[in-house]
């Protein structure tokens, strides 16, 4: 009886005992998940890898977000990349869009908040065939233009009566019709499709929307205002890593379009990229801005796009305001 009382007391405080190290390693296992969670930074491209994303590629390949304390992983996008909703539902941390795209965002009622903006200059742009007697944006009546319905420089341009005369259709994402047809021209990013077109043996005219007066941010970073109120500290990391990694970007891009090409799928080649980070340089550092203001916004800009899209009934005024929709706290 004793002999069976001690063992009793015996596998007792042996349970007791394997109890108390499986909830020490359950809670060590909670604890070292939760700090990978606190730590980890998913990524959502508003387009497949391009240089327009360059510096996100060049901070993961030369460890900038590592050397951080950040986990960091960089989801493509394409045609129909739910940017907005990706951010408000909590599946990516951070994104990529631009400025215009913030504001609609906003006042559709999603949480999205600008913390930088890599490109000072806007590359979009229309794209017409030397041979097609388009010079300016004067010159587009009695032709086709391939467009996105509904995007704000549309929207602008029209406002402006430069597609008074102008038959538009959709834009299928190509530069295969004004290559075979000269009295097409298509929107296109000063970035990518005048060095397409040149590859095909096209001369091409490229008029750039932002000397008109309609410029929003380019490549900007994005994330939530719920980040920003719970997180500030990771939001912090990762804006200055990022922000150093345009910076080596626009200095030398190799180790960025290295890791882009290793992840595109979409044809992108080495000359493209190239081409595209030379562009890049002149719309993230225009006038010859200095290297260290590379990232940075204002709330003049910010207020005038918020004026135009208002203006042109693409926001209503009463439902997000130009502060909503960027901070410019990480950037100090």
């Amino acid at each position: 009886m004793l002999r069976q009382l001690r063992l009793h007391k015996a596998n007792a405080s042996t349970a007791i005992a394997c109890f108390a190290l499986t909830c020490l390693a359950l809670a060590s296992g909670c604890s070292r998940e939760s700090a990978k969670d606190a730590n980890a930074v998913q990524v959502q491209l508003n387009w497949y890898p391009e240089s327009e994303h360059g510096g996100l590629y060049q901070a993961l390949a030369q460890n900038s977000y590592q050397d951080a304390g950040l986990e960091v992983s960089i989801q493509p996008g394409g045609r129909a990349t739910p940017v907005g909703p990706e951010l408000e539902l909590g599946r990516a941390q951070f994104a990529v869009a631009n400025a215009d795209d913030v504001m609609i965002f906003r006042a559709q009622g999603l949480d999205v908040v600008a913390v930088m903006a890599a490109m000072q200059n806007h590359p979009r742009c229309i794209i017409a065939r030397k041979d097609s007697g388009v010079e300016s944006f004067e010159d587009l009546g009695g032709k086709t233009f391939q467009r996105q319905a509904g995007r704000a420089f549309v929207e602008f341009l029209r406002a402006k009566h430069y597609l008074d005369d102008v038959q538009e259709v959709p834009y299928h994402g190509s530069i295969a019709s004004m290559v075979a047809d000269p009295n097409i021209v298509i929107q296109g990013y000063s970035c990518a499709e005048p060095l397409l077109a040149q590859q095909q043996g096209i001369e091409v005219n490229t008029l750039m929307v932002s000397e008109l007066g309609f410029n929003p941010y380019s490549s900007v970073l994005v994330t939530t205002g719920k980040l920003i109120r719970e997180n500030p500290e990771r939001i912090q990391k990762f804006v200055t890593a990022t922000r150093e990694g345009w910076k080596e970007y626009l200095t030398d891009s190799k180790l960025g379009n290295e890791a882009i090409l290793s992840v595109n799928e979409q044809g992108m080649t080495p000359e493209a990229l190239q081409f595209g980070a030379e562009v890049m340089r002149e719309l993230a550092m225009p006038a010859g801005a200095p290297i260290d203001s590379v990232g940075t916004m204002t709330d003049e800009r910010w207020k005038t796009l918020y004026d135009q899209l208002v203006e042109l009934n693409v926001i209503e005024a009463d439902k997000v305001t130009a502060k909503d929709c960027y901070t410019l706290e990480f950037l100090k």
